[in-house]
């Protein structure tokens, strides 16, 4: 009787075990789910994107449908994996994008203005701070597969809480 006493014990509590282990799975598969395909924050620092978005850091929610969809354009703050380093990734905005004229000027190297056409499946991203950006300017057009999600809305700092303008 005693041995089954402690038989029965252990069966109610490797039964809580695999209940509770059943709904951490899940939850952390809802988790890269949610994460990788849906919506996940994305922590951005820099002056590049003066003014939009603050020097110290601000934290965003990116949307990784949206590039999916095709439904990226002109204006839009996009997270781009970085052409140079694919270990970075970039928060720009996408001034041009397939098929679109870019005149731009480089004001650390030339005084010149120069002209581009992006090709086919290219977006040109560019930061809004010009004089503090590694953008399209230095690089070229980005291709649109680079493109991880679209940047909608600030959660941090506070007091900038709330959807992103383009």
């Amino acid at each position: 009787m005693r041995f089954s006493g402690y038989i029965a014990q252990w069966r109610s509590a490797a039964k809580e075990a695999m209940d509770r282990t059943g709904i951490t799975v899940n939850f952390l598969c809802w988790l890269h789910f949610t994460s990788n395909y849906l919506c996940s924050p994305v922590h951005a620092y820099g002056v590049s994107m003066l003014p939009t978005l603050n020097v110290t850091g601000d934290i965003l929610l990116a949307d990784h449908l949206s590039p999916l969809l095709g439904n990226v354009g002109h204006g839009d703050l996009v997270l781009v994996r970085s052409p140079l380093n694919p270990k970075i990734r970039l928060t720009k905005r996408v001034v041009a994008v397939e098929g679109d004229t870019v005149t731009y000027f480089d004001p650390l190297h030339s005084e010149a203005s120069q002209v581009a056409v992006v090709p086919k499946g290219h977006v040109w991203i560019q930061g809004d701070n010009i004089y503090a950006s590694r953008d399209s300017r230095h690089f070229g057009p980005v291709p649109y597969g680079l493109i991880e999600g679209k940047v909608f809305f600030r959660v941090w700092p506070p007091s900038s809480f709330g959807l992103l303008d383009q």
